[in-house]
């Protein structure tokens, strides 16, 4: 062989093999598709499995794949406030307009796929890019107001941990996301497979997967999703001392916390007074510029309201007319 031939056999992508097709996804409710789904880690689980998903915590995730997640909050698929509901209705526009901008032809692929060799590795495509060697896979996404930040710089860290995760699922090479952000702006964005990565990603999903496999809840990493996955796992306190005064581990994390709340209650202390010397030195200006920026001091809009306690004394009937259970949680406090 010679020295050219090597050189484009080291040139051209490594060939993976296919994925295999699981389970096919035509005639499936939505509660057995989440049923498969509790099978293994899916292409949208990815993120959060490697912990770098900025809305859904490992712990979480943990909870929907042991079947701990009845109480947790769930996302009603036809709630339209919700982006998951837009998103979903407006995947098929994306895909179509993906096509008018870059004249490649896309299709549905109705089927859950599985990683030839990693049998827990899952993956749902929202198309596949049909008559061109360029790209294989389209990733269709819808961003508002909020998320759109997050697409300034890019396609965001967890979309493409997504992406890559396609990528291994399947074995192809690239694959385009597009992207409407706000409603009118169409971006596409292409992403290139990386082995190296892909690798990594394996690597951590798998210790994520031990996790479930083992019933063993990975640690909680102080995110909100963490937050109400715990309140979910332990709503009610059974009144128990549990005595960890002998726990080097746990202690040095009390001590850890003791030190981090008193420098917050320092910081908070001086934030408060900068702000103050602002306020003072405004007067009853509404707006004060600087070299690096501004601030506003406006008044809000008067509001109306409803004085309960005034109303519940002249007629204190209504009090057990209309009374309304709330369901206690769990309060931290730290005594010294």
């Amino acid at each position: 062989m010679s020295i050219a031939q090597i050189a484009f056999k080291a040139d051209r992508p490594t060939r993976s093999a296919p994925a295999l097709k699981l389970v096919k996804t035509n005639d499936l409710s939505r509660d057995q598709w989440l049923t498969v789904r509790k099978s293994g880690i899916g292409s949208s689980d990815a993120a959060a499995a490697v912990g770098l998903n900025p809305y859904r915590s490992q712990l979480e995730l943990w909870m929907e794949k042991t079947g701990r997640d009845a109480g947790l909050p769930k996302v009603d698929p036809k709630d339209q406030s919700s982006p998951m509901y837009w998103g979903t209705l407006l995947e098929s526009i994306v895909a179509a307009h993906y096509t008018m901008r870059s004249g490649h032809k896309v299709r549905r692929i109705n089927a859950v796929l599985q990683h030839p060799t990693e049998p827990w590795m899952l993956a749902n495509l929202d198309r596949e890019v049909l008559g061109t060697t360029e790209v294989q896979i389209l990733e269709c996404k819808t961003a508002g107001i909020n998320g759109a930040r997050l697409w300034k710089e890019g396609v965001p860290e967890y979309i493409t941990l997504q992406v890559m995760h396609q990528l291994a699922v399947t074995g192809k090479q690239t694959a385009d996301v597009a992207v409407l952000i706000c409603g009118q702006d169409l971006q596409i964005h292409r992403i290139e497979r990386d082995d190296t990565m892909i690798a990594k990603l394996i690597e951590l999903e798998r210790q994520f997967w031990h996790y479930v496999e083992t019933d063993t809840a990975p640690p909680a990493d102080g995110s909100d999703s963490a937050d109400v996955a715990l309140r979910c796992l332990y709503p009610k306190d059974s009144g128990a001392t549990l005595d960890l005064s002998q726990d080097l581990e746990m202690s040095a994390a009390f001590s850890d916390l003791l030190a981090v709340r008193e420098t917050l209650t320092t910081n908070v202390l001086l934030e408060a007074q900068l702000k103050q010397r602002i306020q003072q030195r405004m007067a009853d200006a509404t707006k004060v510029v600087f070299e690096t920026g501004d601030v506003t001091f406006k008044r809000s809009k008067d509001g109306t309201g409803l004085d309960v306690v005034t109303l519940l004394k002249d007629q204190p009937e209504l009090a057990q007319r209309y009374a309304l259970v709330k369901p206690g949680s769990r309060r931290f406090l730290v005594n010294l």
